[in-house]
């Protein structure tokens, strides 16, 4: 687990040759070597997608644009990504107290990267005010799969994530400030899970959840990243 902008401007993966998270002034990018195909309730090209790059983009904590999803196709073009292969999140969190954790196990390596803006935490299952508008605080995560998942997998490693992120925001204390209640989450958060489908581990797996291998180590990731990333933003 590791801080990576703390000193720098990027960071190479170590089990993962050529995944590159990169630093930028007003933005976080996520670059794979292969195509990947991605889980996740982005707000550009959220769903079932397939892409190169993920990009984090911090915008201003008193965003709020009418169509997140044009200002963020818009702010592609104008970077020059190609916007079909390409995820894109919102957050007004410090890019800087990103937290890195990865790891190669069952014939998989994971990487795990988490940004976390927690102004509008909240806790899931109470009665609560509610909005339609959108909000920019947000815990970010983004998930990288060095293996093959089937689409139900993917879908119980979301179940993993949510647990993970619960269970370190448990332990972190973080209120829900509407009822001084342990918060779940945010009411914005976003996850992104890209697996590359690679053959080469002759093995697909089927399941996520916390009793298997691959499940297990992807809800310590999560647990690590977003519990230093929060962390990190309260001390600060």
């Amino acid at each position: 687990m590791s801080q990576p902008f703390r000193h720098g401007e990027s960071f190479e993966s170590v089990v993962w040759k050529g995944v590159k998270i990169t630093l930028l002034e007003d933005r976080i990018e996520i670059a794979s070597p292969v195509q990947l195909k991605t889980l996740s309730n982005a707000i550009h090209n959220g769903g079932m997608a397939d892409a190169f790059t993920v990009v984090n983009w911090k915008v201003p904590l008193d965003y709020a644009g009418m169509d997140p999803v044009k200002d963020t196709e818009s702010q592609f073009n104008q970077w020059g990504y190609t916007p079909e292969q390409t995820i894109g999140l919102l957050t007004a969190a410090k890019l800087t107290h990103a937290s890195v954790a990865e790891l190669e196990g069952d014939r998989y390596k994971l990487l795990c990267i988490t940004t976390a803006g927690t102004r509008n935490a909240a806790r899931a299952g109470v009665q609560r005010e509610t909005f339609s508008a959108y909000s920019a605080g947000t815990i970010n995560t983004v998930l990288l799969i060095d293996g093959q998942m089937t689409e139900s997998a993917m879908t119980n490693a979301v179940i993993t994530y949510a647990e993970a992120k619960a269970a370190a925001l448990q332990d972190l204390q973080l209120l829900d400030p509407d009822n001084g209640q342990i918060a779940t989450g945010t009411t914005t958060d976003a996850i992104v899970i890209g697996v590359s489908g690679s053959k080469e581990y002759e093995a697909i797996h089927a399941y996520a959840g916390t009793a298997t291998t691959i499940g297990n180590a992807i809800g310590r990731l999560v647990y690590e990243t977003v519990y230093e990333s929060c962390q990190t933003q309260h001390e600060s």
